[in-house]
C-alpha cells in the first residue's frame, strides 16, 4: 500500500512523474524479484524545508527521518518496515530519490539519542540541536498532538539508505 504524505505548505505530488522514476529504478536494478514501492513523501512542511532536506539526503549526511506517529494508522498497519522502498519528493513534489528502510523505532521524542540525531545529519548534529528544531516543527506542524503530549510525542525514528540516485551523484 502507498500512502503519500503531504502538506499544504509543499507542491503536490506528481504520481505519474512518481510512477517513472520509480520503473527507472527498477529496470536499472535488474533482478527477477518483484520491487513494491511502499510510500512517496516529502520531508518537512514547506516546498524550502523539502527541498533543504532532501539535499541532505542526496548529497550528503541524512540517513534519518522522524515523523509523528499520531498521523499513521492506528493499528500501525502503514508504519514503515525494514526492507521498504519510498520515493523521496521535492518541494514541488517532483520524484527525486530511492530511499530504503533499514531500521523502525517508535517511541518517544524525548527518547532520541545521540546517533540517531547524528544520522539525521541536520543542524549541528547533536542530541540537544535535534530535540531544540524538532520540538519547534512538531508544535508548528502537529499543534494538535503537541497540545496534548509535548516532549513525550509518539514518534517514529527512521533509518534509510539512499538507493537512487546513487550517493554522492546529485542525479
Amino acid at each position: 500500500i502507498v500512502s503519500e504524505h503531504h502538506s499544504d505548505g509543499l507542491g503536490a505530488i506528481d504520481r505519474a512523474a512518481v510512477d517513472r522514476f520509480f520503473e527507472q529504478y527498477i529496470d536499472g536494478r535488474r533482478t527477477g524479484a518483484a520491487v513494491v514501492l511502499a510510500d512517496v513523501f516529502q520531508f518537512g512542511d514547506s516546498a524550502e524545508m523539502a527541498d533543504q532536506l532532501l539535499a541532505l539526503v542526496v548529497d550528503g549526511p541524512k540517513r534519518a527521518t522522524a515523523s509523528c506517529r499520531l498521523v499513521y494508522a492506528d493499528d500501525g498497519g502503514d508504519l514503515p518496515e525494514v526492507g521498504d522502498l519510498s520515493v523521496v519528493c521535492d518541494g514541488r513534489g517532483q520524484p527525486r530519490a530511492v530511499v530504503e528502510t533499514t531500521d523502525v523505532r517508535v517511541g518517544p521524542l524525548v527518547s532520541v539519542d545521540d546517533q540517531f540525531a547524528w544520522d539525521e545529519g541536520e543542524g549541528d548534529r547533536t542530541r540537544d540541536d535535534w530535540l531544540e528544531m524538532h520540538s519547534r516543527y512538531f508544535a508548528r506542524a502537529h499543534p494538535e498532538h503537541w497540545a496534548d503530549y509535548g516532549d513525550d510525542l509518539p514518534v517514529v525514528f527512521e533509518r534509510f539508505e539512499l538507493r537512487c540516485p546513487e550517493p554522492g551523484t546529485g542525479r
